[in-house]
């Protein structure tokens, strides 16, 4: 079961979207790995803050390519074939603002997919 969510960027509303299609756009778009993405990711922004931003090129782009492929999935019509594409409608915003919305919405789903693992386990007996 998909899970949306809107997040305002730099005024405009736009729709996210965590399913488990995700992991697989994301490895066919660009060649990795979200769960390790996501770990890093986190583990970094935990380690700088807002005031003080010491996070690495890598990082932000990581960042920008979930963002990226979860509005993709979102909403696949109206959102371009490249990162690069759907940035360009914003100013800047900041990844300690909208990455722990993601986050969220990411736990949500994979909470979603531990609860019916759980619940078929009830009904298979195993």
């Amino acid at each position: 079961m998909a899970i949306s969510k809107n997040i305002t960027i730099d005024g405009i509303e736009v729709p996210f979207k965590a399913s488990a299609t995700i992991p697989r756009l994301y490895r066919l778009k660009f060649g990795r790995d979200i769960y390790r993405d996501f770990s890093a990711l986190q583990k970094n922004v935990r380690e700088n803050d807002s005031e003080n931003s010491g996070l690495d090129i890598e990082s932000l782009e990581v960042f920008e390519n979930i963002a990226y492929i979860m509005a993709k999935h979102a909403n696949p019509d109206n959102v371009p074939d490249t990162p690069d594409e759907w940035l360009e409608q914003f100013n800047t915003f900041s990844i300690y603002e909208i990455l722990p919305k993601l986050l969220e919405l990411w736990g949500l789903n994979t909470a979603t997919q531990v609860e019916s693992k759980k619940n078929i386990a009830k009904l298979t007996g195993k």
